[in-house]
């Protein structure tokens, strides 16, 4: 029988959608944190968190009600964007792989809670925001946006492997900053004892 989430996991998976919200919108406040006039978010580095953190199903949890915010008209989304247009946007598949890699890398820490899983559940879940986002990209501009002149799947993921680097270092990053977050605090909150004990 599925845990029913108590106030305590709604508080903290509630601080995990307004970090996702901040960390969208970085370059708010850090303009010259672009790459050809393309805004670079923390987004991945804290939906990886919110999966190896709070867990499978209220990491998932929390990214799906990022997602549903952003669509109905809050303004979370990159560049401050939000409303049901967002789904043919190119970029929507990153939101949506955000719930799914948040559930895969929570699952797999779940199973084991040792540096090396944490770090692999980080890469595992950065992979699955690769492969669900950029193929969205591609398909979007295939079937219902303008193709751009010289096209191919494979400029698509030339254009990925902008952000490959600072992303892989920042899925690393996660993972440590994850593990030592759990060995020094973690284990003692609610959240994890709720969790034992389900």
């Amino acid at each position: 029988m599925k845990k029913k989430m108590t106030a305590y996991d709604l508080t903290i998976g509630a601080m995990f959608v307004a970090l996702m919200a901040i960390g969208a919108n970085i370059t708010a406040w850090a303009p010259f944190l672009s790459v050809g006039g393309v805004p670079l978010t923390l987004q991945t580095f804290i939906a990886i968190l919110a999966g190896v953190v709070l867990g499978s199903r209220l990491g998932a949890f929390s990214l799906l009600v990022y997602m549903l915010l952003g669509l109905v008209g809050a303004p979370i989304f990159a560049q401050f964007g939000g409303g049901p247009s967002m789904i043919v946007a190119p970029t929507f598949g990153f939101i949506v792989s955000y719930i799914m890699l948040a559930y895969v890398a929570g699952k797999l820490v779940e199973m084991k809670r040792s540096l090396p899983m944490y770090i692999t559940a980080a890469l595992v879940g950065l992979a699955i925001n690769y492969l669900v986002g950029t193929n969205w990209m591609y398909f979007a501009y295939q079937l219902w946006l303008d193709i751009p002149e010289q096209f191919s799947y494979g400029i698509v993921w030339g254009w990925m492997a902008l952000f490959l680097v600072k992303d892989l270092v920042l899925a690393v990053v996660a993972g440590l900053f994850a593990h030592r977050l759990e060995k020094s605090v973690l284990h003692r909150t609610p959240l994890r004892k709720s969790q034992e004990a389900a």
